[in-house]
Parts: structure tokens; C-alpha cells; sequence
């Protein structure tokens, strides 16, 4: 169904205002009239009641018809305006649209067919230039909005900025103090060892059993001691990017063998078995020994110090990808699925009260993580509470190293070193000659 328009007239003029009411009945039966002769009984009327549109006559004798439409719009009143005018000049319809109005008929073409349709027309228009307007002003403040957000954003940004150079300043500051105190600690640490360890020998000093086990025991806790300093100076190291990789050729299985008999010890002390099942057609890797017997003496070490009962086994294999891979399984405590996330984090551990029954710093899965991703390697962790977990190390068989690097040779191998120059290629192929496979 039409939507039925309600139309104000506004004409001083009874006989021409009865002809267009006449023609308007006529010509549309969804039309409303209201009529009134002056412009200010038309204000009255808008105040109090709400018209689809206006049609106003130019000669009205309180005002014309552009003094008609300032004075609605300064009334506020917002209704489309259709002027009515006995002159035919375009000049007059052009400064009525200018001054507001909607729409301009002049009273030579007036007709019952175009008033309708000029008046159907021009609240179409005025409604779609509003809804145009509306949807500008929100579009505008929505624009206001969206940079009055952007503004605080950027000013958040900014304070996260400058919190992120103060928290890495701070974890600078913090390296580097734990680079120096562990530095500093190690020089007396390794005389008290030193000392501890000429006075258990017969020659230097003759003790009682009494004293002996007091120097054994200052000695074992010294050794404990400097290898937790060892472990936040390496983790200290690792944090500023500092920690050298120091690749050479060397035997795999011997170093797992001897990891595997420094611990022996430490397992038959607590009755656990300790299993080494080496698997390797070609023995020979390249990378440094030093660290993967570091890696290897941590995860042993954890092994031992979370397994209570039943023993540890040690498994060595090539797998596909040129890659070797060192599994630890234990039969001790497990890590819940919910720590699996958290157990490679710096200082963190699974119990971390200050009585609680496993001591440590906490940086040795931390430090074994950071290593393994220096040499190119993966780390994976399976563990089940109460019955025990497995670290595999997947290690590349040969280390990638970075074009700037270089090598020393030295007498018990290949060195690798970031801060000297290149050697010439002849003393690489001359090296590798023996080992085409490890040719890095």
C-alpha cells in the first residue's frame, strides 16, 4: 500500500490555494492537506504537528519566498520545501534551491499530474539527501572515533615501547651481572676445590677419617657449587648471544660412553640400572663435543636426580635427514602434560617451593634447549606421572655454520670461531679429505 503523504500548504491566495488543494485531491487520494495563509501560522503549525512536505506560494504578502525558507530554517524546522511561483524565470528556481528549497514549479506548468509528482519526487529526495547526511555525520564521528583510538593506541604503543626498552635494558644489566658475579665466584670456587683436593692427597697431608670426610665433603659441595655458576654463566652467555659453538670431527659413541660412566656412579648410588644401546653405521659427527657432553651430563644428571626407582636407558641411532638422534628414557617421576610448555623456561621448575625435595637453579633444561637450537637441533619431551619421561636430542650430523664464521685448528681438532678471518678453502678440502660426509 502508498505511503499517505501529509502536505502543509502555504498560500495567501484563497483562489489559488483552493486550486491546488482541488488538484491535489484529485490527482492522488493518499495526500493529507492542511492549509494555512502565512508563513508564520505554517511555523505554528510544523511546531505542533509533523508534514512530509511543504508547498509554499513565492507571493506571500508577509514575506517572499526566500525570505520564507531562511526563516524555516532558522526555525529549525526540517521539512522539504516545494515553491510555488508566478514568475518563470530559471534564475529564481536556481537562488530558491540554493537558499533550501527541495524543488521549484512554476505556476504556468502547474498541473494536478506534475504537482504530485514534484511533490513525491522532492520527499524522495529530501529523504535520501537526509539519510545520505545522517549516514555522513556517522560515518564523520565513527572517523572521530576511530582516530581518537588510533591516537591512544599509538600513545599505548609508545608507553609498551619504551616499557619493552627498559625491560631489555634490564635484562641486559641482569646478564651481564650474572656473567660477573658467576665469573667472580668461579676464581675462589676453583681454589677451594683445588685446595680440598691437595689435601686428600697422601703425600701432602696425613688426615684423620674424620677430617678426610670433612675436606671429601667440602669438595663435592665445591664441585656442586661451580656447576651451578657454570650454569647461569652459560645461561648468561646464551641470553646475550655470547656462547660459542666450537664444531669438530669427534666420535659420537665415545663421548656418550664416557657421559655415561661419569654418571654410573650416581646411579649405582640409588640403585638404578643405566643401559647404553649405541646404533650407528658411521660414528663420526660434526659438531662441538664439549656441549653435546654438556647436554648429555644435564639430561643424565635430571634422570638420575627425579628417578627413585628402576634405571635409565641411553639410546643413540641415525635417522633419515643426515641427522642423529640421543633419547634418555627414566622410570622416575614424570611432568605433568600442563608443564610440558613451561619446562625449557629459564629458572623454572615442576615443584618450585623454596623446601622443595629436588634442589637445582632451575636453568639446565634451559640451557640444553638454548644449546640444541644453536647447533641446529630439536628437542622432544614424552612423559607420563609416575612413570617416567623420555628427552630425544635430534642433532644434524654436521652443524651448519654462518658464512661469516671461521675455523682454528688446534691440536685436538677443528675449532669454530665468529671473530677471525676465513682460512683458504685448500685447508678445508686437505681436513675433509678423510671425512667427505662431514664436509660442512
Amino acid at each position: 500500500m502508498e505511503e499517505t503523504l501529509k502536505i502543509l500548504v502555504v498560500n495567501n491566495d484563497e483562489v489559488d490555494r483552493m486550486a491546488v488543494i482541488v488538484a491535489l485531491t484529485q490527482a492522488d487520494s493518499y495526500i493529507e492537506l492542511h492549509e494555512v495563509s502565512e508563513i508564520n501560522k505554517a511555523l505554528i503549525a510544523l511546531r505542533s504537528s509533523k508534514f512530509d512536505c511543504i508547498l509554499i506560494n513565492n507571493c506571500l504578502t508577509d514575506q517572499d519566498g526566500l525570505n520564507s525558507i531562511h526563516k524555516l530554517h532558522s526555525s529549525e524546522i526540517k521539512v522539504p520545501l516545494v515553491i510555488i511561483s508566478d514568475q518563470g524565470n530559471e534564475q529564481i528556481a536556481v537562488e530558491l534551491i540554493k537558499a533550501g528549497a527541495t524543488d521549484y514549479i512554476p505556476k504556468s506548468k502547474l498541473s494536478s499530474e506534475t504537482l504530485v509528482q514534484t511533490l513525491r519526487s522532492a520527499i524522495r529526495l529530501y529523504r535520501a539527501e537526509t539519510e545520505a547526511a545522517s549516514a555522513n555525520q556517522k560515518l564523520k564521528e565513527s572517523y572521530e572515533q576511530l582516530l581518537h583510538q588510533n591516537q591512544e593506541l599509538e600513545k599505548q604503543r609508545q608507553q609498551i615501547q619504551l616499557q619493552n626498552l627498559k625491560l631489555l635494558e634490564a635484562s641486559r644489566l641482569k646478564s651481564q651481572f650474572l656473567a660477573t658475579i658467576s665469573h667472580e665466584l668461579r676464581t675462589p670456587m676453583n681454589a677451594i676445590i683445588g685446595f680440598s683436593q691437595i689435601l686428600l692427597r697422601p703425600k701432602f697431608a696425613q688426615l684423620t677419617n674424620q677430617q678426610t670426610d670433612m675436606v671429601e665433603r667440602i669438595l663435592n659441595n665445591g664441585k656442586h657449587l661451580l656447576m651451578l655458576l657454570n650454569e647461569v654463566l652459560d645461561f648468561s652467555k646464551l641470553e646475550s648471544g655470547n656462547l660459542e659453538i666450537k664444531p669438530e670431527i669427534f666420535d659420537l659413541s665415545t663421548i656418550v660412553n664416557k657421559t655415561v660412566e661419569e654418571i654410573r656412579s650416581l646411579a649405582e648410588a640409588k640403585k638404578l640400572s643405566l643401559e647404553l644401546k649405541i646404533d650407528l653405521q658411521n660414528k663420526l659427527i660434526f659438531n662441538d663435543p664439549v656441549r653435546v657432553h654438556q647436554i648429555l651430563i644435564n639430561l643424565l644428571s635430571n634422570a638420575v636426580k627425579f628417578t627413585e626407582n628402576g634405571g635409565i636407558c641411553v639410546k643413540v641411532k641415525e635417522t633419515p635427514g643426515n641427522q642423529v638422534t640421543i633419547s634418555i628414557e627414566d622410570t622416575g617421576i614424570g611432568i605433568s602434560p600442563g608443564d610440558f610448555e613451561h619446562i625449557f623456561e629459564a629458572f623454572r621448575q615442576v615443584d618450585q617451593g623454596i623446601s622443595r625435595k629436588y634442589p637445582g637453579t632451575g636453568l639446565g633444561l634451559a640451557i640444553i634447549d638454548s644449546l640444541v637450537k644453536t647447533m641446529g637441533g630439536k628437542i622432544f619431551l614424552e612423559s607420563q606421572l609416575d612413570v617416567g619421561s623420555i628427552f630425544t636430542i635430534e642433532l644434524p650430523r654436521k652443524v651448519i655454520l654462518s658464512p661469516n664464521s671461521s675455523f682454528n685448528f688446534g691440536g685436538d681438532g677443528l675449532y669454530y670461531s665468529t671473530n677471525n678471518h676465513l682460512p683458504s678453502t685448500s685447508i678445508f678440502s686437505k681436513y675433509f679429505m678423510e671425512y667427505p660426509n662431514l664436509k660442512p
